[in-house]
């Protein structure tokens, strides 16, 4: 039905960031953050169980943008960006600092996919492949982040 691919289309490139000419990832990345303070004052359980519904949604609305784009994650699907920036802020105390360094980490491990990012990257299609990648990204600048975090004044 086109409305369906009209509607993944639309929530997969995040309301359209992820149609902006340069850098969608980062874009989507920056367009988490409005979603991550109103989460931010939630407990982590609450958190928790929001950013795992978004990661479900995330991974079917994707999975359907793939098929409609004809191309295997497409740069203009972001939504997988949006969950993966909520999990690298999940214990973000809210300093612009710690915002800063939390994005650009993510933005890092997200770029470069280091072990075991790349291998979800390379062997998994469609979109718990997108999706996973990202989430792993996010775990892993959220570990970076704490560990920064209690060496350094952020």
């Amino acid at each position: 039905m086109p409305w369906r691919r009209d509607l993944s289309l639309v929530v997969a490139t995040w309301f359209g960031v992820g149609r902006l000419p340069v850098m969608p990832g980062t874009w989507g990345s920056l367009a988490a953050l409005p979603l991550w303070w109103l989460f931010s004052s939630l407990t982590g359980l609450v958190y928790s169980g929001l950013v795992v519904g978004l990661s479900a949604l995330a991974i079917y609305f994707c999975d359907q943008a793939e098929i409609a784009l004809g191309r295997q994650d497409a740069p203009a699907i972001v939504f997988d960006e949006v969950v993966g920036q909520l999990v690298a802020l999940a214990g973000c105390s809210g300093s612009l600092w710690q915002i800063m360094v939390g994005v650009f980490l993510f933005r890092v491990f997200d770029i470069l996919k280091p072990w075991p990012i790349g291998w979800v990257n390379v062997h998994m299609t469609g979109g718990l492949g997108i999706v996973l990648d990202d989430v792993l990204a996010g775990l892993l600048a959220g570990l970076c982040l704490a560990v920064l975090s209690r060496w350094l004044p952020l």
